[in-house]
């Protein structure tokens, strides 16, 4: 079975790619499964261009096929804030509950109709031919006033899809796999990484 490396520590994030691409004859590994290499920092100035980097040091560390991603949310009254710097939205630490703080307090006096605000995953794959191959999925919807749901993580609780009553933590994983960014980046390079399995 041909190895696939997502070059991502996060459990969650490992759990969804294993998901979607259940069947599909590739074998996902974490960064965790295969010999450390040092990782740089996340610097570039989009979500592709992290992603693409990320991936690029994982094939030239590795010898793998390896899928890196990059995502956070964007919001319309924030100038597309927090954007690239989602993770650390409240300082170096990756401490979901102050971003999603800082961002609820941010927002404290915009109306609801102007709380709109979309979840971007860009998803790179480079193989160890050179081929790279880049897909942006797009989640539209809205911030809610305080969390809501214990499902995903991030910005999740905040996050109402459009045409939902729930917020994105309290979708089901199979729920959130069908409509999510990372889900529709993801399903854009199926094609790709399902050739990996006849190459």
């Amino acid at each position: 079975m041909t190895q696939l490396l997502l070059a991502s520590r996060n459990a969650k994030k490992l759990a969804e790619l294993r998901r979607i691409l259940a069947g599909a004859g590739v074998e996902v590994l974490g960064l965790d499964e295969v010999a450390p290499y040092p990782e740089s920092p996340e610097t570039g100035a989009t979500f592709e261009d992290n992603a693409v980097a990320k991936a690029r040091e994982a094939v030239a560390a590795t010898g793998l096929p390896s899928v890196a991603d990059d995502s956070g949310i964007s919001v319309d009254a924030l100038n597309g804030m927090p954007g690239v710097l989602s993770a650390r939205w409240a300082g170096r630490a990756k401490n979901d509950a102050a971003n999603l703080n800082l961002v609820l307090e941010q927002l404290t006096d915009i109306p609801d109709e102007r709380r709109t605000a979309r979840f971007v995953c860009a998803t790179a794959l480079v193989l160890p031919d050179t081929t790279e191959i880049i897909v942006r999925g797009e989640w539209p919807g809205s911030l809610v006033r305080g969390p809501r749901g214990t499902n995903g993580f991030g910005y999740d609780p905040i996050f109402l899809p459009d045409g939902e009553t729930r917020t994105s933590a309290e979708l089901t994983a199979a729920e959130k796999d069908a409509v999510s960014h990372r889900g529709r980046a993801l399903r854009l390079l199926l094609p790709h990484l399902k050739a990996l399995s006849h190459a």
